[in-house]
């Protein structure tokens, strides 16, 4: 017999999952039409949240023509196209860049954001790509 507050809990982890993705796909769209957001990132984590919460969910992010087959490549393949990493790298370098030259005025802060922009350029140059 499943007790009472294991049946909540599942359903506010569902829940939580579910919202994460909704949010993740939120991201995602505007990465689309926003050079400075990523949008493949948030698309794999929309889907790792739906697989484990909502398999609805799930289905019709895989089923959408435009999120669909990015998320199925990397599901396959576990690699991404040199021309998205190129751009996404070129991206990194000037949005990290333009911030630490004219927006941030701490050098601290300008350390740390700079760090965090070689190590995801580092992180992205580790995924085997394609084509």
């Amino acid at each position: 017999m499943i007790d009472q507050s294991e049946d909540t809990l599942d359903r506010t982890k569902k829940l939580l999952l579910i919202t994460a993705g909704t949010i993740c796909v939120g991201l995602g769209i505007i990465g689309l039409v926003l050079p400075v957001v990523p949008t493949s990132p948030f698309l794999l984590l929309a889907a790792a949240c739906y697989a484990r919460s909502s398999k609805r969910f799930y289905n019709r992010l895989l089923a959408n023509p435009i999120f669909g087959p990015p998320i199925r490549q990397w599901r396959e393949e576990k690699s991404i196209p040199v021309r998205a990493k190129w751009l996404a790298i070129a991206m990194i370098l000037i949005t990290f860049s333009i911030t630490v030259i004219f927006i941030l005025e701490d050098t601290p802060a300008r350390l740390i954001m700079s760090l965090i922009g070689l190590l995801v350029i580092v992180f992205l140059c580790r995924i085997p790509s394609r084509g």
